[in-house]
């Protein structure tokens, strides 16, 4: 057997491999990324300005109040990535929770690197063990074809439910 040598042309630098993506809960240090973060979801997918200083409380009570939900965040050497929250619904057909994904971001840089699939296993993984879980839910925009085929791509599928509501808050603003 001869020299083994590296791969690739001689002298060409071998590309140096980036730190692993790990996911993690989010924790009270996280508020501002996560603030930012649903800002600009808003804003790209709804074309919507939110009230920061609201969300921010919003984002500060959630992480301080397990009973409301919680976030989990993809982190990469210390810079988050992508989030998303899980809230919680009773089901009393199936005597079991819900656990809904909510407020999903990656930041524009990082997207179709695997971030929100590191996250939607890592909720799949921790919902699977408990067996009070009945399944996982979300909503997305209707136009957001992109966010659609994400989600089919991680299994999900349409449901025959349509979402209807009454939003207080936005009713103060209009």
């Amino acid at each position: 057997m001869g020299p083994s040598r590296a791969a690739g042309p001689p002298g060409a630098t071998l590309p140096v491999p980036s730190p692993p993506v790990h996911v993690r809960p989010a924790g009270p240090d996280d508020r501002d990324v996560l603030v930012d973060f649903n800002a600009a979801l808003a804003a790209e997918t709804e074309d919507k300005q939110l009230d920061r200083e609201r969300l921010s409380v919003g984002v500060a009570a959630l992480l301080a109040d397990p009973a409301k939900g919680r976030y989990l965040v993809a982190e990469e050497d210390g810079r988050v990535l992508g989030a998303l929250a899980i809230t919680t619904e009773w089901s009393d057909w199936r005597d079991g929770w819900f656990w809904w994904i909510q407020s999903v971001y990656v930041h524009a840089e990082a997207r179709g690197r695997g971030v929100y699939r590191l996250l939607h296993e890592e909720v799949l993984r921790q919902a699977r063990v408990r067996e009070d879980v009945c399944g996982v839910r979300l909503y997305v925009e209707e136009d957001n074809t992109a966010a659609r085929r994400t989600y089919e791509r991680r299994g999900m599928h349409e449901t025959s439910y349509r979402l209807y509501e009454t939003d207080f808050r936005e009713e103060t603003t209009a």
